[in-house]
């Protein structure tokens, strides 16, 4: 029994299928009477019977709802199965909606998971379920194309109307349709596909009517979804052109980032490949001449896939957060060879490729490579953190620390550089590490992947107050004015000890030496400290400082390594002075007349401070000494 309510615009036809070898004869009986075609309108209600027992060999079931949007409202929403699958014969079924609309009204079809797949002449849907959907232009039907279910194909927008047909096979439980109407403003074009990749795939589309002509002078698009880790390369299997009397038919690409949208190819011409994240791809047709127009048709493959190496991919380096920065991606210094060198260039949006780029703090950037071999180029950056009011800024603190997104790049670290400026005579500046720093010397130099090198970034004033390194005994440097303090990488592993870096600078109130050390050593170690601009000497008139601390139960050994400090003073005089901080008691040696110390042993912490004064050229300053800590014997508290 079949019933249809009234006004449901609803149709439902039985008729023969297409007929089985050696099958005998089978009839829809109503009332005795025997027919091979059975329609059933709107508002009736048929009881029926086959003759045969297997009618599904012999019938097919059309079920048609006609939607008129011209005259009143259309029903948009989740389509549904009407009359329900379970009410029906187990037939061969064909769900068939026609939609009529206005030319200025847009419509698109939605599909729920499983998308849908394109399929080409010949071809089947291995379940069975198939989707035909058609469109108008005026009275003429345009077949947008025949689809199978799992693929890509999430939506397709149309105006002037649709026409969607879902056949299901007879033994198929599916109950419901698969996909929703929602309205639209006008498209402009004859149709709108929109294809989703979650992951890696394909996908094969056609033009409309293909294998037939795509329709004169009309306009299609394809919407490709594609994550933006992945590539899409785009290749035309097969193509026709018409024989064009106005404009010429071609592919317009919009690839986001493109200075150059839309980018129109000829369909004989290569086409995009390696496109990172969404793009458009639309086809325009031409007037065809009257006499031979010909036929344009096009059948085409996208592939989405990894990058083939790290290369090729898509980074974000977000710089919106960041204030007086910028990093710099450049060539890392190498001997000219006469050989040939592939290039290697770094691009901004994937389409502004340079051998260098700068890329400035307030924006988030999206950076890729085209580079045989990423250890050919390497990164500096550069951030100042200045103050200009110092009742402001007076005790605030910053942390000094790579950000994230630059060690995620595959590009190696170079430098990370911060220029920390303080007004001058009010304020100062501490920098204390997260895990205590070791100042690299000959005798024992730094062996991790990464050193802080420490400057004065005061143009005229050459003072460099060393390198250092994380798993040592200083635990904090104080420094009069304007310094730099630069991370430089020296090795891959950098990216494994990462979380070893971190240092904090502070404003502290203002103080006349240029730099205080403060020491705590070791128990199980020798702390080596050398004065500042080993190479060059310590600057004239400069004075530093090492606060050096002794537990209660040790012992500290000061040792110098040299027997003379060597400086020649031209003006002024070298001071050391070596300070008891308990006892406040003191040792003063002339260190352009005197003899160093011979090694000296301190109970409780104490001051080292060297000042110098202005040498004579080829005659600086420069002075190497150890602490070593040993348990004490005596008590002498």
């Amino acid at each position: 029994e079949i019933a249809l309510p009234r006004e449901s615009n609803i149709t439902v036809l039985i008729k023969l299928g297409t007929p089985t070898l050696l099958a005998k004869p089978c009839y829809i009986v109503i009332s005795k009477r025997h027919i091979t075609m059975l329609s059933i309108k709107s508002g009736e209600r048929i009881v029926f019977t086959f003759s045969c027992q297997s009618p599904e060999n012999h019938f097919v079931i059309e079920i048609q709802k006609n939607i008129d949007c011209m005259s009143g409202p259309c029903p948009f929403g989740e389509v549904q199965l009407q009359p329900s699958t379970s009410l029906l014969p187990t037939l061969n079924r064909t769900f068939i909606w026609d939609v009529k609309a206005h030319k200025s009204i847009g419509l698109e079809l939605q599909f729920s998971i499983p998308r849908l797949r394109q399929i080409g002449p010949g071809e089947s849907c291995p379940d069975g379920v198939t989707h035909s959907i058609s469109g108008r232009i005026d009275a003429t039907v345009v077949r947008i194309g025949t689809f199978c279910s799992n693929g890509t194909v999430s939506r397709i927008k149309m105006q002037e109307g649709v026409k969607m047909a879902l056949h299901l096979p007879w033994f198929h439980p599916r109950n419901v349709s698969g996909f929703s109407i929602a309205n639209r403003s006008s498209i402009k074009r004859l149709c709108i596909i929109e294809s989703v990749f979650e992951g890696e795939g394909s996908a094969t589309l056609m033009s409309a009517n293909y294998p037939e002509g795509f329709p004169e002078d009309e306009l299609m698009t394809w919407q490709f979804v594609v994550p933006a880790h992945l590539r899409a390369s785009v290749s035309f299997l097969n193509f026709n052109l018409s024989n064009c009397e106005r404009k010429e038919e071609r592919v317009e690409y919009y690839i986001p980032g493109s200075t150059t949208n839309p980018e129109v190819f000829k369909l004989e011409d290569k086409q995009p490949g390696n496109m990172a994240g969404n793009f458009n791809l639309s086809l325009q047709g031409c007037d065809q001449d009257a006499q031979s127009p010909g036929i344009l048709r096009l059948q085409f493959q996208v592939l989405v896939q990894h990058p083939q190496n790290e290369s090729n991919k898509i980074y974000v380096v977000d710089l919106s957060n960041e204030r007086a920065m910028s990093l710099t991606i450049e060539p890392r210094p190498v001997k000219q060879s006469r050989k040939f060198v592939p290039g290697c260039f770094v691009c901004l949006e994937s389409r502004t490729c340079s051998s260098n780029l700068t890329l400035t703090s307030g924006s988030k950037h999206k950076i890729s490579f085209l580079c045989d071999d990423l250890t050919r180029l390497w990164m500096n950056v550069e951030k100042t953190i200045s103050c200009t009011d110092h009742r402001y800024c007076q005790r605030k603190s910053y942390s000094l620390q790579v950000p994230s997104d630059i060690l995620h790049l595959p590009v190696e670290l170079h430098d990370f550089s911060w220029k920390l400026l303080v007004p001058k005579d009010r304020l100062s500046l501490v920098l204390v590490p997260a895990q205590k720093l070791q100042q690299h010397t000959h005798e024992k130099p730094c062996n991790t992947s990464f050193s802080y090198l420490v400057a004065s970034a005061i143009p005229s004033q050459d003072l460099y107050f060393g390198s250092f390194c994380p798993g040592g005994s200083i635990k904090q440097i104080q420094v009069k004015q304007n310094i730099s303090v630069t991370l430089r990488t020296f090795a891959p592993s950098f990216q494994q000890e990462a979380s070893r870096q971190g240092l904090t600078v502070s404003f502290i109130p203002y103080f006349k030496e240029e730099g205080v050390f403060t020491v705590t050593p070791d128990t199980k170690s020798k702390v080596y400290l050398r004065t500042p601009n080993w190479d060059r000497g310590l600057p004239s008139l400069t004075s530093v400082s090492w606060n050096i601390s002794v537990p209660r139960d040790q012992v500290a050994c000061l040792t110098f390594f040299k027997e003379r400090s060597g400086v020649v003073c031209q003006t002024g005089r070298a001071f050391m002075i070596i300070q008891e901080q308990r006892t406040r008691a003191e040792e003063i040696f002339s260190l352009d007349e005197d003899v160093l110390p011979k090694p000296s042993f301190h109970h409780h912490s104490f001051w080292v401070n060297i000042s110098n004064c202005s040498p004579t050229s080829g005659k600086q300053l420069d002075l190497l000494f150890s602490v070593t800590l040993t348990p004490r014997t005596v008590d002498l508290t």
